[in-house]
C-alpha cells in the first residue's frame, strides 16, 4: 500500500473586498487633470451638500504612470469637486425567525457509497477509501475511525488509521490527524509502512508550528524512502518558521541538514534578519553547503536618516469622475486623508515623512506601470494596494528590492506567508481565531464549545484555527460545523442536534446577514443563556436588533473598535472635522494609524525594522486599542474583543496625536 500524501499550502485567500463607504457626504480628492492625484484640501462648503477636498502639501506628491513610464508633472492648484450627498441608511429591527431544522440537501458529485456505517468492517474500510477519493473527508473520517482501535481487532486496523489521519490534514483538521498517527505509532509501531506516518506527522506538525518535531519525524524515515517528497516539504514549510531564535535551535539540532541551513541563510539575506553579528554564521553556512555566495552576501543595510520617502499605491481612480465611482471609492480617499493628517503630527514631532501616492487603478496594469517607474525603488516603504492580485505583485517587488510594504486592509494571512518584508495591518483571520480562543478561556468558565462557521475560506480558515487553539489551551470544541446560509436546510443542518444549553459558549463565525437572527432564533427556541462569541459586523445587520444583542451575553471579535471617550479617537475627530469639514470614518482612523505607527518605526530603527518589531510585543496605539507584531508575525497580533459598549480589554493612554 503506497498512500503517500500531504495537504498542499493554503490556497491565498481574497484580498479583503472593496469595503463599503460611510454613510456620511464623501471626501472626494480633487482632480486637476486626467492622470494625477490631487491630495484632498478643506472647504467652507457644508458638509451636507457638498465634498470638501484638501490642497497638496509639499512633500505629498501624487503621481499616476503615462503610458511611456515617465513620471507626470504633479498638481499643484486642484479645484474641488462637489458630490451629492449620501442618502441616509434606514435600519429596522426585525423579529429573529424560528429556527427550521430540516434534512441537509444531498451533497452534489459522485453518489455516496452504500452501506454508510456498516457493521461489516471491510464495508466501511472500503467506504473510507472511496470517500477519500471523492474528497469527503469528514464522512471518510466517521467511516474508519471505528475500526482504528486495536480493540476493534481489524485487521486492516493501521491502514484505517492511516487514510483516517489523510483525510483529517486533507480536511485541515490538524488536531484530529496528529492524534490518530500517534495512535498508529503506538499501537501499530511494526506497520511496514511506517516511513509514510512518519511523513504525514512531519506536515502535521509544522502545520501546528512545531518545525523541531516535525524534522525530527522526517529523520526517521529510513534512508532512500521519500527522499524527493521530504526536500519538497522542507522547502515548503521551512520559510514559514518566522522565530529566528527558533531557526537557530533547527541548527543546533540539525547541523547537517542543507535545506535548514539554506533556509536560514535565506531569511537573512532576503527577509531582513541580517545583523553584523550574523556574519560568521552565515559565512560558515555558505562555505559548509556551498551555497552561492553572491546570492546570499547581504545588502548593505539602509542607514537611517532624517525623513523618509513613503509610497501611497491605492485605486483612486480618477480616469472616472464619475460620482458612481468617486462614491464606490470613498474608502479610499478616507484612507489616505487619514494618511495626510498622520504626515502631519509626524512633521510636527520632528519625525518628517514625504508621502508619494500613486493611482493603481483596480487591475494589475497600472500597478505594474507604478512599479517599474525608478523612482518607485528608492522608496523606503510602501503602502498598499487593496486589491489580491495586486498584493501579490507588490509583495514580490518588496522582497526583491527589500523594501518594507504594508497591505492597508487585507486580513489573509496567506499574503504574508514567507515573506519577511510583507505586513498586513489588520490581524488576520487565523490570528483573529487564536485570539478569541484566549479570550474564551481566560473569560468563560465552561470549557466546552459548539462553533458554527459559514461556508467560506475565511470563515472556514477561523474555524478551524479556534478549535486547534481553543483545545491546545485545555477546552474541548463538541461540534465544529460549516453553514451555508443562504440556503435554508444547510444553516438548519448547522444547528440540528444540538443542546446548546448543556455547551460551555457558542461560537458564530460568519458576516451573514441571516446567521445573526438564525442564531439568536435557535438560542431562544431552546432556552438557552449561554456566552455567543461573534463578528462585530453583527451589530450593523439591520435585522438583529441591540435590544436583542444586549438581552444575551454576546462578545464580539472587534479589531476595529474605537473608544469614543479615549482622548486619541477624540483628538482624531476633532483635527479630521477641522480639515475635511465632516465626520472621519473607520478608513480615516486605519489611515492614520497605520502611517503614524509605522512612520515611527522608520525613525526608531530605519527601514529594515523587522526584528525589531519581532522583539517587541503590543504597544498602544494611537487610536485603536493596540498594535503588535512579536516574535517575527507579520499580521497585528492584537484583537479587541467588546461587549456593546462594555470594553473588555483594558486601554492605554493613547500617543502620538497633536
Amino acid at each position: 500500500m503506497s498512500c503517500v500524501s500531504w495537504a498542499q499550502q493554503p490556497a491565498t485567500r481574497p484580498a479583503t473586498a472593496t469595503p463599503a463607504p460611510p454613510k456620511k457626504a464623501p471626501v472626494t480628492p480633487a482632480v486637476s487633470k486626467p492622470g494625477t492625484v490631487a491630495a484632498p484640501t478643506r472647504s467652507t462648503t457644508p458638509a451636507k451638500t457638498a465634498a470638501p477636498t484638501t490642497a497638496p502639501k509639499p512633500g505629498a506628491t501624487t503621481t499616476k504612470p503615462s503610458p511611456t513610464g515617465k513620471t507626470p508633472a504633479t498638481s499643484a492648484k486642484p479645484s474641488p469637486t462637489s458630490t451629492a450627498p449620501a442618502k441616509p441608511a434606514t435600519s429596522a429591527a426585525t423579529a429573529a425567525p424560528k429556527p427550521v431544522v430540516t434534512a441537509p440537501a444531498k451533497p452534489a458529485g459522485p453518489p455516496l457509497p452504500t452501506n454508510l456505517g456498516s457493521s461489516d468492517p471491510t464495508v466501511r474500510y472500503q467506504n473510507g477509501k472511496t470517500l477519500i477519493t471523492q474528497t469527503r473527508y469528514d464522512l471518510a473520517m466517521q467511516e474508519l475511525e471505528p475500526l482504528t482501535p486495536p480493540a476493534a481487532r481489524f485487521e486492516r486496523a493501521p491502514e484505517a488509521a492511516y487514510l483516517y489521519a489523510v483525510a483529517a490534514t486533507r480536511a485541515k483538521k490538524w488536531a484530529e490527524a496528529e492524534q490518530m498517527l500517534n495512535l498508529l505509532r503506538t499501537e501499530y509501531s511494526a506497520w511496514p509502512n511506517m516511513a509514510e506516518a512518519f511523513f504525514l506527522q512531519a506536515q502535521v506538525s509544522f502545520e501546528l508550528g512545531e518545525a523541531d518535531n516535525a524534522l525530527k519525524m522526517l529523520t526517521q524515515i529510513p534512508a532512500g524512502r521519500l527522499e524527493t517528497e521530504r526536500e519538497a516539504m522542507k522547502a515548503v514549510y521551512l520559510p514559514r518558521v518566522k522565530d529566528k531564535l527558533l531557526y537557530q535551535t533547527l541548527l543546533q539540532h540539525y547541523p547537517q541538514d542543507a535545506a535548514v541551513a539554506r533556509a536560514y541563510a535565506d531569511k537573512l539575506v532576503n527577509g531582513g534578519w541580517y545583523t553584523d553579528a550574523d556574519k560568521p554564521v552565515l559565512d560558515q553556512l555558505v562555505t559548509q553547503f556551498s551555497l552561492d555566495r553572491t546570492r546570499y552576501t547581504p545588502r548593505p543595510r539602509a542607514q537611517k536618516k532624517s525623513s523618509y520617502n513613503v509610497a501611497v499605491l491605492l485605486p483612486f481612480e480618477f480616469d472616472d469622475p464619475s460620482w458612481e465611482k468617486q462614491r464606490k471609492n470613498q474608502f479610499v480617499t478616507d484612507l489616505y486623508a487619514g494618511m495626510r493628517l498622520a504626515q502631519d503630527s509626524l512633521q510636527r514631532e520632528g519625525r518628517p515623512i514625504q508621502l508619494y501616492s500613486y493611482d493603481t487603478g483596480a487591475d494589475t496594469l497600472q500597478l505594474k506601470q507604478v512599479l517599474a517607474l525608478p523612482e518607485l525603488a528608492s522608496m523606503d516603504m510602501i503602502i498598499g494596494p487593496v486589491y489580491k492580485s495586486g498584493s501579490k505583485i507588490l509583495a514580490r517587488y518588496a522582497q526583491q528590492r527589500q523594501i518594507i510594504c504594508i497591505n492597508p486592509l487585507s486580513q489573509d494571512g496567506d499574503l504574508v506567508l514567507d515573506n519577511g518584508w510583507h505586513y498586513l495591518f489588520e490581524p488576520s483571520t487565523v490570528t483573529q481565531a487564536k485570539a478569541a480562543a484566549q479570550f474564551a478561556i481566560s473569560r468563560f468558565t465552561s470549557r466546552t464549545a459548539v462553533v458554527v462557521y459559514e461556508d467560506t475560506k475565511d470563515e472556514a480558515a477561523f474555524g478551524q484555527a479556534y478549535k486547534t487553539a481553543y483545545e491546545a489551551l485545555g477546552g474541548k470544541v463538541l461540534q465544529l460545523r460549516r453553514v451555508n446560509s443562504d440556503v435554508e436546510e444547510s444553516i438548519g443542518a448547522g444547528f440540528a442536534g444540538i443542546d446548546l444549553k448543556t455547551v460551555g459558549h457558542l461560537v458564530v463565525a460568519s458576516d451573514h446577514r441571516k446567521a445573526g437572527p438564525y442564531t439568536l432564533g435557535v438560542l431562544q427556541a431552546q432556552g438557552a443563556r449561554l456566552p455567543l462569541l461573534t463578528y462585530a459586523s453583527w451589530l450593523e445587520n439591520s435585522r438583529v436588533s441591540l435590544g436583542q444583542l444586549d438581552a444575551r451575553d454576546v462578545f464580539f471579535i472587534h479589531p476595529k473598535f474605537l473608544d469614543k471617550t479615549a482622548y486619541g479617537v477624540r483628538r482624531f475627530r476633532q483635527l479630521y472635522i477641522q480639515r475635511q469639514n465632516l465626520p472621519p470614518s473607520v478608513f480615516a482612523f486605519t489611515g492614520f494609524e497605520l502611517l503614524y505607527y509605522f512612520a515611527s518605526q522608520l525613525h526608531l530603527h530605519g527601514p529594515g525594522f523587522q526584528q525589531n518589531l519581532a522583539a517587541s510585543g503590543p504597544v498602544s496605539g494611537s487610536i485603536f486599542q493596540g498594535i503588535g507584531y512579536p516574535a517575527g508575525a507579520h499580521d497585528n497580533q492584537y484583537v479587541p474583543f467588546t461587549k456593546l459598549e462594555r470594553l473588555e480589554v483594558e486601554v492605554q493612554n493613547p500617543v502620538g496625536i497633536r
